[in-house]
């Protein structure tokens, strides 16, 4: 029998009853092909390969990381929670030592959510990366996180969510946000004031493939790894930067994935994008679960898989070159917040840093309004305060304290809940106490 060097867990989650719509890319189908070629290829008979069932995330599990408005069952599936339950077995199955790695294929998808939710946007409603490493430090302690989000899109929403972590470590490797949704994703975006230089964005031109992305792993991702010296590292797993995904521009193949996730190293796989449902899913995530149980995967080769066509001209390469150059001096020589700025990344003033920030929910079609603001402390990673408005709906408020919050920073949280109590401004307040492991709603 074939034995796996690592002992992998996979967890698997299609959700049969939540889907864009019957037709959508985003439905069940996504999982459903990659089951069935996993099992004829029989990698739960490796020694070493178990698949187990997901958990249920509870409401405050999502509460520990989203501000929800006006509440999570008000935006939130239990298909969503289930997807974020999923990755938080995988979690535990590391943390708890019954695997050395861990699979979680689980859908609906979480990487577009951002830190406030009124609704859908880039399919993700909660963001199920955050929501496990939020569980992880809930339950193990603190610990130094790397994200390594390898969707075709940019992973807009965990960045967002970890813009003001400097335990978190936030590397995004997508097709140039000039040519594909969110938009966004540029090497300027750098994180907030108290965690410069631990976002990285890693944008790629059209067409690149397995050459210029296991180029900017070997020469950007991998260097700045061995530096950061993370407790745990995540995989962000999407798979539509794949030659045949029908709404990206890539050229990356099942062997290309598999070859990251050897370089990689990933304790933990968390299932994004990727929408090539028969033509590559069922091979990337075979080529994945090889590589992370340390078996031989040269065989991988989906159909219609042609070397020469899909690889990457002379100007591609070039140009990532370059952008290997670069890349790196803004993790290990980042430029000084700019306290003015240009407002677009946000601006300090006094002791506060200041973002106001539009968003869009594609999906459900919701506009938003918000400012963020964050104190700019010595003791602490500073308290969080966001005003937020959903169309013409109603303002509300999210606070967040901390997990390594001051006595100042603690203190003004409080208050500053008190105060929009009794003066009545907001429709909804909730309060994030990540210290004190409080989890307070008002205006229900």
């Amino acid at each position: 029998m074939l034995k796996s060097n690592n002992r992998l867990g996979i967890i698997f989650f299609p959700a049969f009853d939540w889907a864009i719509s019957p037709t959508h890319p985003e439905r069940q189908e996504r999982l459903l092909y990659t089951q069935d070629q996993l099992r004829e290829e029989g990698i739960f008979d490796i020694e070493g390969v178990r698949e187990y069932k997901p958990d249920v995330a509870a409401i405050e599990d999502v509460e520990r990381v989203h501000f929800c408005f006006p509440e999570v069952s008000s935006v939130a599936t239990r298909s969503h929670l289930i997807s974020a339950g999923g990755a938080m077995k995988a979690a535990d199955l590391v943390m708890e030592g019954e695997r050395d790695c861990a699979f979680a294929m689980v859908r609906p998808p979480g990487h577009h959510a951002m830190k406030v939710v009124h609704g859908s946007r880039g399919f993700c409603t909660i963001n199920i990366e955050a929501v496990m490493i939020e569980h992880i430090r809930e339950k193990y302690g603190r610990k130094k996180v790397a994200i390594i989000d390898t969707d075709c899109h940019h992973g807009d929403g965990t960045q967002d969510v970890y813009w003001h972590d400097p335990d978190t470590l936030f590397i995004s490797i997508h097709q140039d946000g000039r040519t594909l949704y969110p938009g966004s994703g540029f090497p300027q975006e750098l994180g907030g004031p108290n965690a410069m230089g631990k976002t990285l964005n890693i944008p790629l031109p059209p067409n690149t493939s397995d050459e210029g992305f296991l180029m900017a792993m070997e020469r950007i991702v991998m260097p700045i790894l061995d530096d950061f010296k993370p407790d745990l590292i995540i995989n962000s797993a999407g798979q539509d930067n794949h030659f045949s995904d029908p709404i990206t521009n890539m050229n990356f193949s099942a062997k290309g994935y598999a070859t990251l996730n050897e370089m990689l190293k990933p304790d933990i796989a968390v299932l994004e994008g990727g929408y090539s449902i028969q033509g590559a899913l069922p091979y990337i995530n075979l080529g994945i679960c090889l590589a992370m149980a340390g078996v031989d995967y040269s065989h991988v080769k989906e159909p219609n898989y042609n070397a020469e066509m899909i690889a990457q001209d002379a100007q591609t390469t070039a140009y990532i070159e370059e952008l290997c150059k670069q890349l790196p001096k803004l993790y290990f020589n980042p430029p000084p917040f700019d306290a003015k700025g240009d407002g677009k990344q946000g601006v300090v003033s006094g002791d506060t840093f200041i973002r106001p920030k539009q968003i869009y929910y594609d999906t459900d079609g919701i506009n938003e309004v918000q400012q963020e603001t964050v104190s700019v402390c010595d003791s602490c990673r500073g308290l969080f305060k966001v005003e937020t408005r959903a169309d013409s709906g109603p303002l509300c408020l999210g606070v967040e304290i901390p997990i390594d919050a001051c006595p100042t920073c603690r203190s003004k949280g409080y208050q500053i809940v008190e105060e929009a109590q009794l003066k009545g401004t907001y429709r909804y307040i909730q309060m994030i106490n990540r210290l004190d492991k409080e989890y307070l709603r008002y205006g229900f």
